[in-house]
């Protein structure tokens, strides 16, 4: 008889099964991949989460302004975003899921504009 890698419990049945339960095996299995935190995919997972929040904390009424600088020191990397919207004149929103940013330099000061999605950003 063996144990269970995840709950340490006597298995029963096959002789060749690994987990005592559907539950166990996928707890297990969902371990070990956290564990892996260097897979790319859970980078850029991490990457787009955190932009996301940061714009969402910087951006309450739908539209704002902040310097670059701020949200770079909290962690915001304007590389990782999951879409962008071009507006009619001819300005490049990046977004983070619904929260996008366009970088601008405004009296020598490095900004970013934070923007919500809107409808109309929809109609092309």
């Amino acid at each position: 008889m063996s144990l269970c890698p995840h709950c340490q419990e006597t298995i029963t049945g096959r002789s060749d099964k690994k987990f005592c339960s559907s539950y166990c095996k996928s707890a297990y299995h969902y371990q070990q991949s956290k564990s892996n935190t260097s897979s790319l995919y859970s980078t850029i997972d991490n990457q787009l989460k955190t932009n996301r929040r940061l714009l969402k904390s910087y951006n309450k009424a739908g539209k704002a302004t902040i310097r670059k600088a701020k949200l770079l020191a909290e962690g915001f990397n304007p590389r990782y975003f999951t879409h962008y919207w071009k507006a009619k004149n001819g300005n490049l929103y990046l977004f983070c899921y619904e929260y996008g940013f366009m970088e601008l330099k405004d009296r020598g000061a490095d900004k970013f504009i934070l923007v919500k999605w809107q409808n109309y950003m929809n109609e092309e």
